[in-house]
């Protein structure tokens, strides 16, 4: 079995959301798995140097634009959130503790945390509100939000984040294929190729 795709994405990215609409039929097309990894961009941030897209002046105004045509392009719900961007240490610790109990119910949990943010204008960053949105998935509330101040859980984020920094991801979506990475949904195409013809 070849080896998994890494999917590292964060919780406030648009690009990140887009790609996560296609990754796992990608992937499939090509007889591979995907292991989902969210991060937090602030920490990235934080050593990059860089900052949201929004917030930087001229860069800012065109990458709203974008949002919206790259929405349309890839053919999901998607409108510029009210509160945006937003933190997302609430959805990335209920990730990883939905994923160490069932990994594939963490996968619809993102891509419906992703739709309640960026389609329905749900601050996901609101510990509230992510657990509302994990209810709505069977998952248990109540011990959900416990979990997200739970030092294990936390611990469990954090080594995910400082792994992520370590291996050089400084962007959402970044996408790891053998060890080859690819930054942003606009790669996808180039992803595919090189998972049907190999390196070039």
């Amino acid at each position: 079995m070849a080896n998994p795709i890494d999917f590292y994405f964060d919780f406030s990215s648009p690009y990140g959301y887009f790609a996560a609409t296609k990754i796992d039929a990608l992937a499939a097309r090509h007889d591979r798995a995907v292991t989902w990894r969210p991060i937090l961009l602030g920490a990235v941030f934080k050593i990059s140097g860089q900052q949201p897209l929004p917030n930087i002046p001229l860069k800012g105004s065109y990458a709203k634009h974008d949002m919206l045509r790259s929405g349309r392009w890839f053919e999901v719900p998607f409108k510029i959130p009210t509160k945006f961007p937003i933190g997302t240490i609430a959805p990335c610790r209920a990730f990883y503790w939905v994923h160490d109990k069932d990994a594939a119910l963490a996968k619809k949990f993102t891509l419906a945390l992703y739709h309640a943010y960026f389609a329905e204008d749900r601050d996901i960053s609101n510990p509230e509100v992510t657990g509302n949105v994990a209810a709505k998935l069977g998952i248990d509330k109540n011990a959900l939000t416990a979990a997200l101040n739970d030092a294990a859980v936390k611990e469990r984020t954090r080594i995910e984040v400082d792994a992520a920094i370590e291996r050089g991801v400084f962007g959402s979506p970044y996408i790891v294929i053998d060890g080859e990475p690819f930054w942003g949904a606009d790669r996808l195409g180039q992803a595919e190729r090189w998972l049907e013809k190999g390196r070039w």
